[in-house]
């Protein structure tokens, strides 16, 4: 789509989905690096709703996929062709990693031979048991990729207000919800 078809803001399914990925995220990777500091019981709770909402973050992800393949989808030029184009790249990798996000994270419990929780709903792993180094190996991935994804979305999120506030152009209010605007 060049930019003088391209549409003046987000699809609001788009935008929703968006959100929800953001809020998701950080809620994901805020749990996993303060848990520690609780006590057992609220560790605990914690953890399980890591679990809960890491299916839900599937989902959310899954249905990013689905819609962007509809005719509803709409999506504004991010400016200039580079621009664009380094908006794109930041977005599809942005997918890519939370996409081996989610199975790793479901991989991380398996491989400590624990089963995955959705909302107290137990999913046993597929797979057999798994030995200490396996499951260490795994979760490490998962820490290294969660923090990857979090200093992309810095990244993201720092692109978003230099267009904003430094470039002035409404790259920032075509994401926001109608009434953010």
């Amino acid at each position: 789509m060049n930019n003088a078809t391209a549409p003046a803001r987000y699809d609001g399914v788009s935008i929703i989905l968006h959100w929800a990925t953001a809020a998701l995220v950080v809620l994901q990777f805020g749990s996993a690096e303060t848990w520690d500091f609780f006590p057992k019981a609220v560790r605990h709770v914690m953890i399980t709703g890591h679990m809960s909402f890491g299916v839900i973050l599937t989902a959310v992800i899954a249905l990013r996929v689905l819609w962007r393949l509809t005719p509803g989808y709409s999506a504004p030029a991010a400016g200039s062709e580079l621009m664009d184009r380094a908006a794109k790249a930041m977005h599809h990798t942005l997918y890519a990693l939370i996409a081996a996000e989610v199975p790793l994270g479901f991989f991380t419990r398996w491989t400590d031979n624990h089963a995955l929780s959705f909302f107290g709903l137990l999913i046993a792993s597929p797979f057999g048991t798994f030995s200490k180094a396996a499951g260490g190996f795994v979760d490490e991935i998962h820490d290294l990729n969660a923090w990857l994804i979090m200093i992309l979305v810095a990244g993201h999120a720092l692109a978003a207000l230099y267009h904003h506030y430094l470039l002035r152009d409404d790259i920032l209010r075509r994401m926001l919800p109608r009434r953010a605007r």
